[in-house]
């Protein structure tokens, strides 16, 4: 099962994940694309993912050049440029739908100078412990090395 259904949230109609790649066992990685999955999973972790997404939308939407002049047409490729210009924001579940682990990886999944990845569990937890093989099949996926040392923000 490579599905994660969430209610509908925000005024939108409830929607299916981003199927990224498999983890070990019974659990799936899968990416947020918008305010409401990444709310949802803010509820479902109990940690702050949708501050982190309304920031980087925000962001990404400050640099956004519209293509046409006229005024309708403006946001044609809004949607587009958020995909390429976001942090990929991640979410590791259980074929249940449990939320485990959330990432944030650089745009396009690519190394990129500076971008802090971040990576935590439930409650900001460490989720090293107990899923570092599905962290490190994230990483395989996307030719990213994600150590604990780098992406853990509360490791000591």
């Amino acid at each position: 099962m490579n599905k994660v259904h969430f209610p509908p949230a925000h005024g939108e109609r409830g929607r299916v994940m981003k199927y990224i790649c498999d983890g070990p066992d019974t659990t799936t990685w899968f990416r947020m694309e918008t305010e409401a999955e990444a709310e949802s999973e803010a509820e479902l972790m109990t940690h702050a993912v949708a501050k982190h997404f309304r920031r980087a939308k925000d962001a990404a939407t400050a640099i956004y050049k519209p293509t046409s002049t006229v005024f309708i047409e403006q946001n044609i490729g809004l949607a587009a440029h958020l995909q390429r210009a976001m942090p990929l924001f991640m979410t590791l579940r259980e074929n249940d739908g449990a939320g485990l682990v959330t990432a944030m990886l650089p745009p396009a999944g690519k190394n990129e100078p500076g971008f802090r990845k971040i990576i935590v569990g439930v409650e900001n937890a460490d989720p090293y412990p107990d899923h570092g093989e599905a962290i490190k099949l994230l990483g395989r996926h996307f030719n990213l090395t994600l150590e604990r040392a780098d992406c853990f923000p509360y490791a000591r």
